[in-house]
């Protein structure tokens, strides 16, 4: 054989390798990544204040909560993406198309609650597709064992954020503003934290079900 066969062969063997690394590479990646990313959702915002109740705003609680959220995924590694950083109005087809520009996403809508009827009380999360389901009970489960209140369970409905998302997509209503005792635990910061660790544990438990 001549040198410039043994070239051609060696250049060869070297592609297949680099090929084969990767593969490997991809194969990689998709096994540790569950989802490409996760796009959090601060509800309302801007001319749209949400609930407000004992001095509470749920515009700037959610936004409050979604950076806090934000903040401990990006320190696990976890790639995310905010429908909004400060107080502006987004659309819920904005919202939606946000997490449809991604192949494999995962949407996280948070949001407070109110009720006329002051005394009711506690968090659920809202789901529409069998994935949404497992992945509501894990965030239910998670956000029991860092925060205080009734845990409502998760519910199956057609909020438009959820049903306007190609992906799994959930609606988390935090807490019950309308009601005092939830007012003055939301009002700290640290329950904020606590309630932002439930949330983003939750997630995290939930790439290991994907």
């Amino acid at each position: 054989m001549n040198c410039f066969g043994t070239a051609m062969i060696a250049g060869m063997v070297r592609r297949k390798a680099v090929l084969l690394v990767v593969g490997l590479g991809l194969a990689m990646v998709a096994s540790a990544s569950a989802f490409s990313v996760v796009v959090i959702d601060p509800g309302h915002g801007g001319s749209d204040p949400g609930t407000r109740w004992h001095g509470l705003v749920e515009k700037n609680l959610a936004l409050d909560v979604a950076k806090r959220v934000d903040e401990i995924l990006r320190g696990e590694g976890v790639p995310t993406v905010m429908t909004r950083r400060t107080d502006r109005t987004v659309s819920l087809d904005a919202r939606a198309g946000m997490a449809n520009r991604f192949a494999n996403s995962l949407l996280v809508s948070i949001h407070f609650n109110a009720n006329r009827i002051q005394g009711i009380s506690g968090y659920e999360t809202f789901y529409r597709s069998a994935k949404g389901k497992t992945i509501a009970l894990t965030l239910q489960k998670a956000m029991g064992e860092k925060i205080k209140g009734r845990n409502r369970g998760v519910k199956n409905y057609d909020f438009a954020v959820l049903t306007r998302t190609k992906g799994p997509a959930v609606l988390i209503e935090c807490a019950f503003i309308s009601n005092r005792t939830e007012a003055n635990r939301v009002q700290t910061a640290a329950h904020r934290q606590a309630l932002a660790l439930g949330i983003a544990n939750g997630i995290i438990r939930s790439r290991k079900l994907w």
